[in-house]
């Protein structure tokens, strides 16, 4: 039998549905984003420190801590076991601390870049494998327009999200013969806990940031959850590589 007759075979006996894992996906961004690939058709589980109390609706939670190596490898266990292959990795957990740079500690740095950067770069090392193996499989890490114009009170985070974008690139430049595809969508101010966060720092600020934006709001969850799930779909089966914003135009880079 041959390599593409056995993929077939594989694709012929497996189930019809995609299944994508959204990590830090308990809410906020990743919550809308596990929503609409459910609405998709795609079997979905949600990867978090504090996952949802009840696997149901598509969705299954998994714990997961994705500074911890044996953690991914146990959540990509348990995922396989329940839901079959990976087709989909969105790498969405993600951190901040909002503080002057200056004013920041050294636990603080090693924590953010923990989760954003080498959390992102761990899944993948785990999860992108069996893609790879497969011939078939789509990589959505979440950025952030941070890390492609920097953002005051935010120097370690724009940093690490800068890196994610060029780990993102790199990664799709190895895999792109197999088939297998990287792509960023970089949310710009969006209505999350974190955003929050910044308004505690400086109320004035997120006033300016939606004067500034040219749609003249501060997006939602919902408006970042399509590109993801465009990424992730054959629709974008061409597309590797690239950085997404989303920003209701306030990044046009």
């Amino acid at each position: 039998m041959s390599h593409a007759d056995e993929n077939e075979a594989m694709e012929g006996s497996r189930p019809t549905e995609r299944v994508a894992v959204v990590t830090g996906g308990s809410g906020g961004i990743g919550g809308a984003i596990a929503e609409l690939l459910v609405a998709r058709g795609m079997s979905v589980a949600i990867w978090d420190l504090a996952p949802p109390a009840a696997s149901d609706g598509g969705l299954l939670a998994v714990a997961v801590d994705v500074t911890d190596r044996d953690s991914v490898e146990a959540a990509h266990r348990q995922t396989e076991a329940a839901l079959g292959p990976v087709d989909v990795l969105v790498n969405n957990a993600g951190i901040d601390i909002i503080a002057p740079f200056l004013d920041s500690t050294e636990d603080e740095w090693r924590r953010t870049i923990e989760v954003n950067l080498i959390g992102t770069v761990r899944c993948c090392h785990v999860v992108v494998p069996g893609m790879v193996e497969r011939e078939r499989g789509s990589i959505v890490n979440i950025a952030s327009d941070a890390g492609r114009v920097g953002s005051s009170g935010e120097v370690v985070y724009s940093g690490t999200k800068g890196g994610v974008i060029a780990f993102t690139k790199a990664l799709a430049r190895e895999v792109a013969r197999a088939s297998v595809r990287a792509n960023c969508v970089c949310p710009g101010p969006t209505d999350t806990p974190l955003l929050a966060q910044v308004a505690d720092h400086n109320p004035r600020l997120v006033d300016a940031l939606s004067r500034a934006i040219p749609m003249r709001r501060i997006g939602q969850p919902a408006d970042v959850a399509p590109a993801v799930a465009f990424l992730a779909s054959d629709d974008a089966g061409y597309i590797t590589g690239q950085t997404l914003s989303v920003s209701g135009g306030l990044t046009m880079a």
